[in-house]
């Protein structure tokens, strides 16, 4: 079996996906709230620190999925799981010895350019306004958050730097696209940035097999979408992510 690797949220939508990807080769633990059938599991809430500590003991690899997702919690949910959850989990994995991060953030780090065109124009469909050449976001435009969430993970995104900057561990920080359980796109927003189960596994095991990780990098993952406007060369450029699946393929059946 090869290394250990520890996935916080592994009961949720994309760790339910990722586990049987991950099991096959490595040696799968869970920081978990709830217990994981079949996984050793550390249940414990990642806001208290003490309680998290033993789950990283013999960890090389974190794969860090759990936070509160979306618009719809509130502010104390949010700052503990994402900020005070986020610190604890880097922060013990650094003094465990641990040396890789997987950070799960989001591409709601700059949907506020959703607001400005050409963008605000492709996510709600009006493709007859968007010129050929307009310009993909990539990972060297400056973050525009929306809400609280993009907000929480724009600051995920910089204490995992200054965590690879100040330690042994390299990190990636993955802007994942929207991923669903339905694994189809479901309104007019999804044709840009949904983002297929298969794909977002695909790239998160990329993430934990590279065999010479940067020591630090950030990049968007979405499928390959006709009106994706975030740029995904860096996600190829970095781990060899090429998606296999494309909003598109969806127009006809829904």
């Amino acid at each position: 079996m090869g290394r250990k690797v520890l996935v916080t949220g592994l009961s949720g939508l994309i760790g339910s996906i990722l586990r049987s990807k991950l099991v096959s080769h490595y040696e799968v633990s869970a920081l978990n709230r709830s217990a994981v059938d079949q996984i050793p599991t550390t249940q414990a809430d990642i806001a208290d620190e003490n309680a998290i500590r033993s789950a990283f003991n013999g960890i090389d690899t974190v794969v860090h999925l759990a936070a509160k997702a979306g618009g719809q919690h509130p502010w104390p949910d949010l700052h503990s799981t994402n900020i005070v959850g986020t610190y604890n989990v880097l922060k013990v994995a650094q003094e465990s010895g641990c040396r890789r991060f997987v950070f799960a953030s989001s591409g709601a780090t700059v949907a506020g350019y959703e607001s400005i065109e050409p963008y605000k124009s492709i996510i709600n469909g009006q493709y007859a306004n968007v010129s050929d050449d307009y310009v993909r976001l990539d990972h060297t435009h400056p973050v525009w958050p929306l809400g609280i969430y993009g907000s929480t993970k724009v600051w995920g995104e910089a204490i995992c730097r200054n965590f690879a900057d100040s330690s042994e561990m390299t990190v990636f920080c993955v802007r994942i696209g929207y991923v669903n359980r339905e694994d189809k796109p479901l309104k007019t927003r999804d044709w840009a940035t949904w983002c297929s189960q298969r794909d977002v596994v695909n790239v998160l095991m990329a993430c934990v097999t590279l065999k010479e990780p940067p020591k630090f990098t950030t990049f968007f993952v979405t499928s390959n979408n006709k009106w994706g406007y975030r740029d995904l060369t860096h996600a190829f450029d970095t781990v060899g992510f090429k998606p296999l699946d494309a909003a598109e393929n969806f127009r006809e059946s829904i």
